[in-house]
């Protein structure tokens, strides 16, 4: 009789989470993504998740037609094997970028989810406009520095509001928005004033600057840059490089990290006092699950809460 490979979690993310908290294995969190064709999908999936349940990886991979896009922890004693696989599982990812974590910590991930999605980053346009041939004007944390000040450059966050609240680089336009598939929706018509500026665009780790970049051009901008594996990579780049950090405060991340310091400046504040702090929770209400910044105080006055309306329900 043939044992049945099951290729989803079956235990509880209560029990997953409490094994992992107890456990003082090393991980190393690092996200990586690849725009590229992808024919077997599915069958990418199953190897995927296979391979990383053997090796104890957690976090979050997206795969789909047009790529791959992961966050993950692995063991310290299991990156190298790790990155080994991913890069010879396909021709175009043998060159593929790691970009760790500026902060390791052992609670990011709880539980390992291999999803096919549509895309591996939603955009809602319906434009066959994504060309990754177009895309070469990338900056090392130099350049950067170089440009920040550059009055005939415009630094432009493409990240949501709660990204940008409590992080960014000094004098960036930010494109307004709750998801990515609004800055997709508004950023064409805001930077049509600059288009004759050097526009250069950021994100957490690249992989929405590549969809935006590719949008901007195909909207016949010209001088479209992007910063090197985004916020991370530029941070990394300028710390080994021991050049000046010009990200201010702190870079949000989607694990259970929340948030990586860049700097010690503290740029977000409390919902209710007002107060600077860059802590962010969830309402503890289920049904608001709200996500929003709260101080130590009011975490005690509102009890994990986001309003009194939602402290009253229970």
């Amino acid at each position: 009789m043939f044992n049945l490979i099951i290729l989803h979690n079956t235990i509880p993310k209560k029990i997953l989470k409490k094994k992992i908290l107890n456990q003082y294995n090393n991980y190393i969190i690092v996200s990586f993504y690849k725009y590229f064709f992808i024919k077997d999908v599915g069958i990418t999936r199953d190897i995927l998740y296979l391979f990383f349940s053997t090796i104890n990886v957690l976090g979050r991979v997206y795969i789909s037609s047009e790529g791959i896009n992961a966050q993950v922890s692995v063991p310290n004693k299991n990156y190298f094997i790790m990155k080994n696989f991913i890069r010879n599982l396909h021709d175009n990812l043998k060159n593929l970028n790691f970009n760790e974590a500026l902060e390791n910590k052992p609670n990011a991930f709880f539980l390992l989810i291999v999803k096919v999605k549509k895309k591996i980053v939603q955009d809602n346009l319906q434009h066959n406009f994504f060309d990754s041939t177009k895309l070469k004007n990338y900056l090392n944390a130099i350049q950067v520095n170089c440009m920040i000040n550059d009055p005939d450059t415009i630094f432009v966050d493409v990240r949501n509001d709660y990204e940008f609240q409590i992080g960014h680089f000094n004098n960036a336009l930010h494109i307004s928005s709750n998801t990515f598939s609004e800055t997709m929706k508004n950023i064409v018509s805001q930077l049509k004033r600059f288009q004759e500026k050097n526009i250069v665009l950021y994100c957490t780790g690249g992989i929405r600057c590549e969809k935006a970049a590719s949008w901007l051009l195909f909207n016949k901008f010209k001088k479209i840059y992007q910063v090197k594996n985004g916020i991370i990579g530029y941070v990394h780049d300028a710390r080994k490089k021991n050049i000046e950090v010009h990200f201010k405060g702190a870079n949000f991340v989607f694990d259970a990290r929340m948030i990586e310091h860049v700097s010690y400046d503290t740029l977000g504040q409390c919902r209710h006092c007002k107060k600077k702090c860059d802590n962010y929770i969830n309402c503890k209400n289920s049904i608001c699950n709200n996500l929003f910044i709260q101080c130590m105080n009011c975490n005690i006055q509102y009890k994990n809460y986001c309003s009194k309306k939602c402290v009253s329900s229970f």
